[in-house]
């Protein structure tokens, strides 16, 4: 049975909204409040929170790591600043990426660091029942945690420019989504919110002419 600290801690995590079909592509959004809902990620428990939203941690893992922050403030600090590092430098690339021009060395070295201190395997993983590859780190240095981050984002790295990587078509939306549509023409980060502000936009460019000639 968990420790009252322990389901309070957890109990009081932010839910962060995961719209980009790819973890490296969640976590790269995660920059801004998406949609109005005034959620981001820029402290240790907006970390933790995350890792435990997108299955990369356990709900028992979740509260050891955030204790954490006050039995080694440094090491959680230290991961901290690496994540952010780490998800500034994803933003730069899927802009390049989603732009179909090549990424520079510089930003694919923060993905690579991490890949190289981490060890693991592969293990099928079932998820709403459906059997899922992910990728099962050891847990020997704190770095592991952002291990899966940083393989989701190799892989649409490796995919070049036929990577299915996308912006919202809404020129005022920062968000990143990865494109797995059966036409692959999906243009909005979702329907709800940018794809729908454009439908009512565009109806409202087609009244206008009928307003002034009524």
């Amino acid at each position: 049975m968990a420790s009252p600290r322990m389901t309070l801690s957890t109990a009081s995590l932010r839910r962060f909204l995961l719209i980009g079909g790819r973890s490296a592509v969640d976590f790269a959004n995660t920059v801004h409040a998406i949609h109005g809902s005034g959620i981001t990620l820029d402290d240790w428990s907006g970390l933790v929170a995350f890792l435990e939203q997108v299955g990369i941690i356990s709900a028992r893992r979740t509260g050891e790591l955030l204790h954490m922050e006050q039995a080694d403030p440094q090491a959680a600090d230290l991961l901290l600043r690496k994540a952010l590092s780490l998800r500034s430098a994803l933003r730069q690339a899927f802009e390049a990426v989603a732009r179909g021009e090549r990424i520079e060395r510089s930003l694919i070295e923060p993905v690579n660091d991490l890949l190289r201190v981490t060890e693991g395997h592969d293990e099928l993983v079932a998820e709403n029942h459906v059997w899922q590859l992910r990728f099962i780190a050891r847990e020997e240095r704190p770095e592991w945690l952002l291990a899966a981050i940083a393989r989701s984002a190799a892989e649409i790295f490796a995919g070049g420019s036929a990577a299915p990587l996308r912006k919202c078509a809404n020129a005022k939306c920062p968000l990143f989504f990865y494109d797995t549509s059966r036409t692959g023409r999906r243009r909005w980060c979702s329907m709800a919110a940018c794809g729908n502000r454009s439908k009512v936009a565009a109806f409202a460019h087609r009244q206008a002419p009928r307003r002034k000639n009524a």
